[in-house]
């Protein structure tokens, strides 16, 4: 190998780990305003409330700096098809995080409305517990980036199931504290899109997974997500709420 072909591949390589720095970075920076999101709702703190929606901007602002930085990367060193994979998947990795930052700061948006509220039974403690998981599934996605852990990966969306089962036991808990006594109707409506919100979350994990997995291998998991969420097919019950 000339000393060229050396120097190009060596500053590729410090590119490569700076963009997947940044990854990690922002996935640190998504962990944290899960974990203050869902804690603000429980303990109704509407100053860390506010602190998760403040947060949000450090996240796309980092999205943003990564997607510049990658596409100067491609641009650049014109990366051979398994480097370029590992770029396209930091990107479309950075993409995911961003949007789970939006969902968390929707979830801290709501706090200031539900501290108004009369509680509804637990239901916050039963949020946190699953944003907890969503957390923890997300740290386990981005170590097994890192490890380029592919079976590490694979239990992460398998475990997006328990999230959706969690999400329809809330969901049914939710309606049933509505009909028992209508005035627990506007704190359950946020309630459910909290839930929800959170349940899009593990969604967006498993899609980071499934980068993971196609870094690693090459290719993608051909076996179809069978998703637990059963409420949507009811047109009834089907809320959407935006990730903005």
């Amino acid at each position: 190998m000339s000393d060229m072909n050396r120097h190009i591949l060596s500053a590729f390589d410090r590119d490569l780990e700076g963009i997947q720095a940044m990854i990690m970075k922002m996935g640190g920076l998504v962990e944290t305003q899960i974990r203050d999101g869902a804690k603000s709702l429980e303990t109704r703190d509407e100053e860390l409330a506010e602190q998760v929606r403040q947060g949000d901007k450090a996240v796309d602002a980092l999205e943003d700096s990564l997607n510049e930085e990658a596409a100067r990367v491609i641009a650049l060193r014109a990366p051979a098809a398994s480097d370029l994979r590992v770029v396209l998947s930091v990107m479309r990795m950075s993409a995911n995080l961003e949007r789970i930052g939006d969902l968390a700061k929707n979830m801290a948006k709501r706090t200031s409305v539900l501290s108004q509220l009369q509680p509804v039974n637990g239901s916050a403690s039963s949020l946190r517990r699953m944003a907890r998981d969503v957390e923890l599934m997300l740290k386990d996605s981005l170590d097994a980036y890192i490890q380029r852990d592919a079976e590490l990966a694979r239990d992460v969306i398998a475990r997006d199931s328990e999230i959706d089962r969690m999400y329809n036991t809330l969901f049914r808990e939710i309606l049933t504290f509505m009909l028992e006594d209508p005035r627990n109707i506007t704190a359950c409506m946020h309630l459910h899109f909290i839930a929800k919100n959170i349940e899009r979350m593990g969604d967006h994990v498993t899609s980071i997974a499934e980068q993971v997995i196609f870094v690693v291998t090459g290719t993608a998991d051909d076996l179809p997500r069978e998703k637990a969420d059963r409420t949507s097919f009811d047109p009834k019950y089907s809320v959407q709420d935006s990730e903005e």
